[in-house]
């Protein structure tokens, strides 16, 4: 494996010295998608938010911000990437905020019915499978939760195509499949976003 398909193969799971490196582009790099897709939380006002696939961590900061009555819940796969998230949230950590755990999204050790919102920004890709994940989501969700899910890839654009095929495990996902997957893991409404000039999804799903 070259050292460039070496790199991008971090997106999924950040370990080590290109790990890293990894993290640290994906807290500025993913951040205007992050915004984008979080402006469209406009009528939702969560006491308790699941941050999952948190990377590091710079999107929690940023839930902090926008709710700051809110306490945040963010899991990663990646042990790094919860090193690096706690890091970067460790004001919020001390004041009681905020923690960083572990976990995954298959199979989350989170309360059930305990969360206001959820949110993943730029991860689904790589999930292990969505029925399952999805599931998940809608069980530690409160009634009448809401689910943001934020893509830089609609699922047709060319140069993240490409990506699946440098990154392993990685799958693009159309606006209709993430519908469709959420709908039948539970999801009762879901409303999808097309950024006008970009191939960015912000989906909104309601439990």
């Amino acid at each position: 494996m070259g050292l460039l398909k070496k790199y991008f193969n971090q997106t999924r799971k950040p370990e080590g010295v290109l790990g890293k490196l990894m993290i640290s582009g994906m807290n500025g790099g993913h951040a205007k998608l992050a915004d984008w897709g979080m402006a469209y939380l406009k009528d939702v006002e969560p006491l308790r938010i699941a941050e999952l696939g948190c990377g590091g961590g710079r999107n929690a900061s940023e839930l902090f911000k926008r709710y700051p009555k809110a306490r945040v819940t963010a899991v990663d796969y990646s042990a790094l990437s919860v090193e690096k998230a706690a890091a970067y949230n460790a004001e919020s950590i001390a004041k009681g905020r905020c923690e960083v755990l572990q976990g995954d999204v298959s199979a989350l050790s989170l309360e059930s019915g305990a969360y206001d919102l959820a949110t993943a920004f730029e991860t689904v890709y790589f999930w292990p499978g969505l029925a399952k994940c999805f599931a998940e989501v809608v069980r530690v969700l409160k009634p009448g939760g809401t689910f943001l899910i934020s893509n830089e890839s609609d699922g047709t654009d060319a140069a993240s195509l490409k990506f699946e095929q440098i990154i392993d495990g990685m799958k693009c996902y159309t606006a209709e499949q993430l519908e469709a997957a959420l709908k039948a893991a539970g999801f009762t409404e879901v409303t999808v976003y097309h950024h006008p000039s970009k191939p960015w999804l912000a989906v909104l799903a309601k439990k």
